[in-house]
């Protein structure tokens, strides 16, 4: 009889509590074995049935899940954050392990996305691009901050410019001063040339991948915007409709309302009340709003018929800063549409209800 079970791994940097289930919530085994892949695959291969295997997002899950899928029948990489059951009551690793492999046996987990190996490359790249510009921002920052703290104003890029350091710093008088921006400087100097090939390497990876080509003539979605999007979403495919996409990116509306229905005759009918508009909802993946909401700002600076759009929306009453929101939602849609159909970019998109 081929048997279901559910496996739950607590997963630590030295050792991996693991507890199997039956199908009917029994505990079958449980162990603690070291957290290395001969030993975590020796464990798999030791049980018998159809197994499903379940573990926390972390930083060791894309390589359990690469390591460790080729062995069970499914993968659940769960996010850890809607795993309420786990806070409840006494806590150590095997009960961990067991609420996991009994979340995954109801069902009740929500799954972390890890797929296509293909891309792997470009995730790795654009992750080493993102962090980059991150550490140069805030090198940027700390420079800036170092004259502000002695009262001297640096509005603008100049104060970045080598040609026009010596004048900056020499309005520092005291030595330690003097000094530091100087390592700044040197620090800011070594992160520009590792951001630069970086980019470089981000960018030819990319056009090996013909989804790149066809997303370029979205408007506001250049080269690079384009490079990140496809390594953090990798396949549009996951969304069903273009609503379920906006709440990745972090472009959903949260709504509420309550008391939807009365009695009317005898009968219930909705009450016809408008949903309260609650904001954008606030669990999404930040690198993805950050690119609509900068192609949507760059795609309304542009003279042509997104900039026109604005201009009416604008024109009409709308907030500008809403107007945008709209334009966000708008080509993110457009992109998920090319995406999936594999189409051509036409203007014809930024009226066409379907997108």
């Amino acid at each position: 009889m081929n048997e279901i079970k559910y496996i739950g791994m607590d997963v630590h940097q030295t050792s991996t509590s693991i507890v199997v289930l039956s199908a009917s919530g029994r505990a079958l085994t449980s162990a603690v074995v070291e957290t290395q892949g001969h030993a975590l695959v020796a464990f798999l291969q030791g049980q018998r049935g159809t197994l499903h295997l379940t573990f926390e997002e972390g930083t060791y899950a894309a390589w359990l899940y690469d390591l460790l899928s080729p062995h069970v029948s499914r993968v659940v990489v769960c996010d850890p954050r809607h795993n309420a059951l786990l806070k409840a009551g006494s806590k150590n690793d095997p009960i961990d392990a067991r609420k996991l492999a009994e979340l995954l046996r109801v069902n009740a987990l929500r799954p972390v996305y890890h797929g296509q190996n293909s891309l792997r490359t470009l995730k790795e790249l654009s992750r080493s691009y993102t962090t980059l510009v991150q550490d140069s921002t805030r090198v940027m920052n700390r420079i800036k901050a170092l004259y502000r703290s002695r009262g001297i104003r640096c509005a603008g890029r100049k104060v970045y410019l080598p040609r026009h350091r010596t004048s900056w710093i020499d309005q520092l008088k005291e030595a330690g001063l003097h000094k530091r921006a100087e390592l700044l400087y040197q620090h800011l100097d070594l992160l520009s040339l590792l951001r630069r090939e970086a980019k470089c390497a981000l960018l030819a990876e990319s056009r090996k991948h013909s989804v790149s080509g066809i997303l370029r003539p979205v408007p506001g979605l250049g080269p690079v915007r384009i490079a990140v999007l496809l390594a953090t979403l990798q396949t549009p495919f996951r969304f069903r409709n273009k609503r379920l996409f906006w709440a990745y990116v972090g472009l959903g509306l949260v709504t509420r309302i309550s008391a939807e229905f009365t009695l009317v005759n005898g009968q219930l009918q909705r009450s016809g009340k408008a949903p309260t508009i609650r904001g954008l909802n606030p669990n999404h993946q930040r690198e993805l709003k950050e690119i609509f909401k900068s192609a949507a700002s760059a795609a309304v600076q542009r003279p042509g018929p997104w900039q026109q759009f604005y201009e009416r929306r604008v024109a009409a009453g709308g907030k500008p800063e809403m107007v945008r929101l709209t334009v966000a939602r708008k080509l993110a849609a457009v992109t998920l549409h090319l995406w999936k159909k594999g189409e051509r970019y036409d203007v014809k998109h930024l009226k066409s209800t379907a997108v």
